[in-house]
């Protein structure tokens, strides 16, 4: 194993001081907070469609399961497809396809079908895929090497903004009507029971209708726009070595630091999805906040609030601070922050869980840029492989799920304490550069 020493910058075929990207940046900041408002729009479906369809926490979280198993269905697809029709296409596409999946939320709910509302999910992560496979490399190569994870933590803060904003905008108008118990329901007739389950159901109606409205607008945007065009650098290569790793024998796989990058962007967004889907249930149970569901959903703010924070920091930090000393420090705050939440109950469990929010804040933009760090012309395919690994937003929850239905929700969330265990790991040695 060989590693790649020289960090003298080489990410664009036009000179720094000639090109000026802050119009492009700044247009590609809307795609990221979309994607997060849509994204965090899940944790509060999740009660909402819980209580609907009567469902175990298992059952619940296959919402997040099917969301996003899809990035890693269509994340390598993806990849291929922005090669071929470079980063402004990707993202034009996958605009309309999440769009397409907005619009099946109403069919969803005049039918009354889980199964469908899955498929909706599905098809919407989709798009977003696709648009992560765009956007996040476009901007990591949008100027200096030295500097993509603090660009690249900028365009995540407004992310964030957006899934900050999502939970009072589902509350108002998901969580608006209160949901009745599972012994209500069952006290229900028929047609009472009926009348009841199509009311809930339809409360996503017109919220995603709006959403797809907004997806097919700027895609309208950037088909008119004109984006530069600009190449992935060929990556770094050590002197001593004779080979090419540019060579088309040759792909991402060979560069250990993406994989256990995928491994990290794998176990992180399980992480970080897995409490933010039990957040609003968890700050119900009595022990904790005894809050209801339309309470609970405000404070779920705080939490993608915190990331928020952090991210508009982490962009200005982070170009002083080494970003793999940052995420190793992030990541042993946030472990610690879960495992106080497992051993405390009230408000120390109901503020520490919701402070990992902030240590979540760097890490998603420090891992990726991190993890294709000198993959040349093979960023593209790298990216697909990170964004393919999203797929842990789809696993994580589901065992935490399991785990709460067996040995309760307080309990539960020693699984994103183990995650970020190792994205301690990553941050320490994991990320450094080499080739096999």
């Amino acid at each position: 194993m060989v590693n790649l020493t020289n960090n003298r910058n080489t990410s664009l075929s036009t000179p720094q001081h000639e090109t000026s990207y802050l119009g492009a940046l700044s247009i590609l900041t809307s795609l990221f907070f979309m994607w997060g408002f849509i994204t965090c729009l899940n944790d509060i479906l999740i009660p909402h469609l819980k209580a609907v369809f009567t469902l175990s926490y298992a059952q619940a979280m296959l919402v997040q399961f099917c969301f996003f198993i899809a990035y890693f269905v269509v994340s390598v697809p993806s990849g291929y497809l922005v090669e071929k029709i470079d980063y402004k296409g990707g993202i034009i596409v996958g605009l309309l396809v999440a769009a397409l999946g907005c619009l099946l939320f109403y069919p969803a709910s005049s039918l009354h079908s889980y199964p469908l509302f899955l498929t909706a999910f599905f098809v919407l992560a989709s798009g977003i895929t696709l648009l992560q496979v765009s956007a996040n490399p476009y901007v990591t190569i949008l100027g200096p090497t030295d500097t993509a994870s603090s660009r690249l933590t900028l365009t995540q803060a407004f992310n964030s903004l957006g899934t900050t904003l999502a939970p009072y905008f589902g509350t108002l108008f998901i969580l608006s009507t209160a949901v009745k118990s599972a012994e209500e329901i069952k006290a229900l007739d028929t047609d009472a029971l009926s009348t009841y389950q199509a009311a809930q159901a339809a409360a996503v109606q017109s919220p995603y209708l709006l959403l797809a409205a907004v997806l097919f607008g700027i895609a309208v945007i950037f088909a008119v726009l004109k984006l530069p065009k600009i190449q992935a650098s060929r990556p770094l290569v050590d002197p001593s070595r004779t080979e090419d790793l540019t060579a088309d024998n040759a792909s991402a796989w060979s560069y250990p630091h993406l994989v256990l990058g995928a491994l990290g962007i794998f176990i992180y967004v399980g992480s970080e999805v897995s409490i933010g889907s039990f957040l609003i249930s968890f700050l119900g149970e009595p022990n904790i906040a005894n809050l209801s569901e339309q309470d609970a959903g405000h404070y779920v703010a705080f939490y993608w609030g915190g990331a928020m924070v952090g991210r508009f920091i982490g962009a200005l930090a982070m170009q002083k601070i080494y970003p793999a000393k940052a995420l190793l420090f992030n990541a042993f705050m946030a472990m610690s922050l879960v495992i106080i939440t497992l051993f405390t109950d009230g408000e120390i469990a109901k503020w520490s869980i919701l402070s990992v929010g902030l240590f979540n804040s760097i890490m998603f933009p420090t891992i990726f840029s991190l993890a294709v760090k000198n993959l040349g012309k093979h960023t593209g395919q790298g990216s697909g492989i990170i964004c393919a690994a999203i797929v842990g937003g789809a696993i994580l929850p589901l065992i935490q799920g399991i785990f709460a239905d067996t040995m309760g929700i307080h309990h539960a969330f020693f699984v994103p304490a183990l995650g970020y265990l190792y994205i301690c790991y990553y941050g320490w040695k994991g990320h450094e550069v080499k080739v096999g």
